[in-house]
């Protein structure tokens, strides 16, 4: 019970953080998340509603990548697991996940963070981990975007411990073919659009 309670908290204080950190002139500010087993930075401008324990509905004949639907207080956001499409699109496609296979968004530290509704697109990204908010000002250098890194990448960061943080252009990525077209078994569009409020 307590360890619920001290992540309600948790997810509470990053909220009120979320929110005075928007409001805030100070610079870029980032929402840190880890997926798979990188590191990214989500820009607060860019990033939604943080999500914890939600329920998916699958959809089947669908990329590998689409977890499926989430019905969030009556509006339907398509639900994409960050870590797998980053891989699929930065090397060979993967084998489509089997609709029977048992989804396994349940781990206590996964998190659901929707798009920034100015985006216009009712997606949320699924990530393993929730690591905080960033400043520039975390961070003891950069490496510039290189130049064959996918259109959604941003500039690398490197911390203190020498941790690398990939920048993530979200509305870049939500507007990519890739991750526009989610049916697996052929080149027809069945893309986010229908999720687009």
């Amino acid at each position: 019970m307590g360890k619920h309670e001290s992540l309600k908290d948790l997810q509470t204080r990053l909220a009120e953080r979320l929110s005075i950190a928007r409001r805030s002139d100070s610079g870029k500010a980032w929402l840190a998340v880890t997926a798979g087993h990188c590191n990214y930075l989500l820009s607060l401008l860019q990033a939604g509603e943080i999500l914890s324990g939600a329920r998916l509905h699958a959809v089947p004949r669908t990329e590998g990548w689409f977890m499926g639907v989430l019905n969030i207080r009556g509006n339907f956001f398509s639900a994409v697991k960050l870590s797998q499409f980053i891989a699929q699109s930065l090397g060979p496609a993967v084998e489509p996940r089997p609709q029977t296979q048992q989804l396994d968004h349940d781990d206590e530290q996964s998190r659901f963070i929707t798009l920034n509704p100015s985006l216009d697109v009712n997606c949320a990204l699924h990530v393993d981990c929730l690591v905080g908010l960033r400043g520039a000002n975390f961070f003891e250098s950069s490496i510039p975007r290189e130049v064959e890194a996918p259109t959604y990448f941003g500039d690398q960061f490197i911390d203190a411990k020498g941790k690398v943080w990939q920048e993530l252009d979200v509305q870049v990525l939500a507007q990519t073919p890739q991750f526009i077209n989610i049916n697996a078994e052929s080149g027809k569009s069945h893309g986010h659009s229908k999720f687009v409020s």
